[in-house]
């Protein structure tokens, strides 16, 4: 026999709707994965040379750890999280997070290594690779829908073409990709 509270937080409950999916970026374990193994490789044959070479000592092995740790935290990858309306980076220290729905800009930074640049409308800024959204088609979507909605809300003020140039990328990775397993590349 259940207590009269119950009959009301069932009530309550039946008609909310259920949480939206949460989408993560799918090579991040292996990412994980590379960055430890380099980390450790390193580790290895540092250790391998300082005992080939007789010089093995305690203050050394402190220094090649050091070093191996400081590899792996610069190799660390970002995990890249989605949802309804947000998209979040969190790294080893902290997560930073957007309102996709309410970005104001989107901006393409050039350079050795491609960044995506997103701030919205409260100012909080974030910064990925935009290989992760090319990566990630659930990503990819999440996040295009919602800029979409930003911009038609007339948040959007800078980044359209970003957003066109990011979408362009993908439909010709999806093409190449399709073209590859029916084997007409």
């Amino acid at each position: 026999m259940g207590r009269p509270d119950d009959a009301r937080r069932d009530a309550v409950h039946s008609h909310a709707k259920p949480p939206a999916a949460v989408t993560h970026d799918s090579r991040w374990a292996g990412d994980l994965r590379s960055a430890i193994q380099c980390s450790a490789v390193i580790l290895g044959l540092m250790l391998m040379i300082d005992w080939g070479a007789g010089s093995f000592t305690a203050l050394r092995i402190t220094l090649w750890v050091a070093l191996a740790a400081l590899l792996f935290m610069i190799l660390y990858p970002a995990r890249v999280t989605a949802g309804q309306g947000w998209l979040a980076s969190r790294g080893l220290l902290r997560e930073r997070r957007v309102r996709t729905d309410m970005l104001v800009s989107v901006r393409c930074l050039g350079g050795v290594s491609q960044r995506l640049r997103l701030r919205d409308t409260s100012g909080r800024r974030l910064e990925i690779n935009p290989q992760i959204l090319v990566n990630n088609p659930e990503l990819w979507h999440r996040f295009s829908k919602d800029a979409q909605e930003s911009a038609v809300r007339g948040h959007l003020t800078c980044g359209a073409t970003a957003l066109l140039r990011i979408s362009a990328r993908i439909d010709r990775e999806t093409a190449l990709t399709v073209f590859k397993a029916s084997g007409l590349d």
